[in-house]
């Protein structure tokens, strides 16, 4: 297994919280090398906050750790395509590269419904999707399903 695989598996595990949580189950981990300093999942629900985004918690968990705004050489793992916000502080963060799972066919700013203007940003990052895009999405389907079957009932 690679180092990609490893680390989104990490992502994976802090989706279940999200979900244990009630939340939308997305994680995400920050790492610098190979060790994470960060981690965090989707908290917008139980925390009344629209921006508490599982990569949006893991940038300031990990913007704390270091001590600086700015986490360059820094990798974001997370298991949905990123939105826009999220995007948007990656850029702000200078984090080297973002590595993410599934796709977001409702909010992915990647390649799903908006494309984030890298090319006009001050900032590059190297973006890589599709890791364990299967598992990624299971967890994802899942709880929408269930979602949707309790409103039925």
């Amino acid at each position: 297994m690679g180092k990609d695989e490893r680390f989104m598996l990490e992502a994976l595990s802090e989706a279940e919280k999200a979900l244990d949580a009630r939340e939308v189950p997305v994680g995400a981990v920050l790492v610098e090398g190979e060790k994470i300093i960060a981690r965090g999942f989707n908290k917008p629900l139980s925390s009344d906050d629209p921006t508490a985004h599982a990569e949006i918690l893991a940038i300031r968990k990990a913007c704390r750790v270091k001590k600086n705004y700015r986490l360059p050489g820094c990798e974001l793992y997370v298991t949905l395509e990123p939105c826009a916000m999220c995007l948007g502080a990656v850029v702000h963060a200078r984090l080297q590269r973002v590595i993410y799972g599934a796709l977001d066919p409702k909010g992915g700013a990647v390649e799903s419904v908006m494309l984030f203007p890298f090319e006009r940003m001050n900032h590059r990052i190297e973006i890589k999707g599709g890791v364990l895009a299967t598992e990624c999405g299971k967890i994802l389907k899942s709880f929408f399903e269930k979602k949707r079957q309790s409103r039925i009932k």
